[in-house]
């Protein structure tokens, strides 16, 4: 994919990928929405049961929670950002993503961030961490600062799925990571 490839023709690309065996058993590709001219862009792990019916990331319980934070620590909805997936298809039994899988998909990722050109990326959960910090440390040692990358910050955060699962501090924590990301955009309430 050459720099510059516009959003709606790597979704067109990515479509019909066959790069990886999650082709085999997707509903559809989950490549991405939001805003693709957007300042703030997400990255989560791979589409599950909902993203695979619906071909939007971040749809179920997990996108729900992750809209209530965005909006009451942000001031911004879906409409000022861009979400998507280190993986675009559904794992079977919302397995994690294997090594193979990610690399196939890894491609579709850096394009979109090419295209959008976001200030801040705030990952989700582990992969998206490790992948775009290119690092083996988990989400616990690596959250709570900011990354220079290569003309954006990346902000590592739990995936709204831990919060579900763990409330609490976890919860408190997502809720830093975004203002720390807000400071970054130089976004005021």
């Amino acid at each position: 994919m050459a720099p510059g490839t516009d959003l709606a023709e790597l979704a067109r690309d990515a479509a019909g990928c066959t790069k990886c065996p999650l082709s085999a058993h997707r509903t559809q590709v989950v490549f991405g929405v939001g805003d693709p001219h957007a300042d703030l862009m997400f990255v989560g792990e791979a589409p599950g049961r909902d993203e695979d019916l619906q071909g939007e990331p971040f749809v179920g319980r997990s996108g729900k929670l992750l809209d209530r934070l965005v909006l009451e620590e942000l001031g911004v909805d879906r409409s000022r950002f861009y979400i998507a997936n280190v993986v675009k298809c559904r794992p079977p039994d919302n397995r994690d993503p294997k090594p193979d899988e990610i690399a196939a998909c890894r491609p579709y990722l850096e394009a979109q961030l090419a295209s959008i050109a976001p200030t801040v990326v705030i990952t989700l959960g582990n992969f998206a961490t490790k992948l775009l910090l290119e690092t083996d440390l988990g989400i616990t040692k690596v959250r709570g600062q900011a990354y220079p990358m290569d003309g954006w910050q990346l902000v590592p955060t739990y995936h709204p799925a831990a919060a579900l699962r763990s409330g609490g501090v976890v919860l408190a924590e997502m809720r830093a990571d975004l203002i720390r990301a807000k400071q970054l955009l130089g976004w005021h309430s």
